[in-house]
């Protein structure tokens, strides 16, 4: 047997559908050459997105989407190449999809959130979001799902419909800087002149505190036990920024010990009704003699 008619052997029969190790070959061959050509377009946009200094997140959002579009084309000529069918291929798709469609229907919106990030680029790579109350920075952009690392260096995967259908806050797309702010309590008797000076005080010290719009103070309340005012402050540090209001409070509290300010307990007063009764019944028990 010569190399062409080894290679031309039909080695699986199966009705009208024949499968040669050319076929085999041919299919291996388009494969490579789309990884090929993926690393070739990647070495190009490297250097065209430096030219243009495009930003890392934009970067990667294209050349992924690139990258789906090279390979669905080259399973799809892959197949061509195995003999089957493409038009068989969508037929049984399509009568698949009519069966599992509603169990898959989260699934394709998420397929279709990811094309919309990739092509909108509203969340990009290396942005910080907010979903559903969790923090993070963006890793990875999938087809499908996105990978988010958050404050405690912990890597979540996330449904790119919810960057897209929820309401997800990207800080990183807001040029203005964004307003934060810190609650404290101070007791009754307290001077709050000095009390918002203090305060003040303790956010304008503050590296990562904007000097303008500047801090504010509201006298927000009458509270149950203390007098309650809100630190309004401005920053653009936003994945650091309860670590920010930390050394807040850590310099807040050392302002107030250093000018005996308190900051109270809760307190409650307790009223007792009918007081001479309750204390006549306890002392006619107290005289009770006891039966053995």
């Amino acid at each position: 047997m010569s190399i062409q008619e080894f290679l031309e052997y039909n080695f699986l029969n199966i009705g009208d559908y024949h499968l040669s190790l050319n076929h085999l070959i041919v299919a291996t061959f388009i494969i490579m050459g789309a990884r090929f050509l993926v690393w070739i377009m990647s070495r190009i946009l490297i250097r065209f997105f430096k030219q243009k200094q495009v930003d890392s997140g934009r970067q990667f959002a294209f050349t992924q989407f690139l990258k789906y579009i090279i390979y669905t084309i080259a399973i799809l000529m892959a197949f061509e190449a195995i003999g089957i069918q493409l038009s068989v291929l969508w037929g049984g798709a399509a009568a698949l999809m009519v069966g599992i469609g509603l169990g898959l229907q989260q699934t394709f919106n998420d397929l279709i959130s990811g094309l919309i990030l990739l092509i909108e680029g509203t969340v990009e790579v290396d942005d910080i979001v907010e979903v559903n109350g969790i923090v993070g920075r963006v890793t990875t952009i999938g087809i499908r799902t996105s990978k988010i690392e958050t404050r405690d260096a912990v890597s979540i995967l996330i449904p790119n419909s919810k960057l897209v259908g929820d309401n997800a806050t990207n800080w990183s797309h807001n040029n203005k800087p964004c307003r934060f702010q810190v609650n404290v309590g101070v007791a009754y008797n307290s001077d709050v002149e000095l009390v918002s000076s203090l305060l003040l005080q303790a956010a304008q010290e503050h590296q990562a505190v904007l000097e303008s719009p500047s801090p504010r103070v509201q006298f927000n309340d009458f509270g149950s036990s203390s007098l309650d005012f809100i630190l309004y402050f401005y920053s653009q540090e936003y994945f650091p920024i309860e670590f920010i209001k930390s050394d807040l409070r850590y310099r807040i509290h050392q302002l107030f010990r250093q000018h005996h300010i308190e900051i109270p307990f809760p307190q409650r007063d307790l009223w007792l009704r009918n007081g001479v009764v309750l204390q006549a019944n306890n002392h006619n028990h107290d005289h009770l003699t006891p039966v053995n």
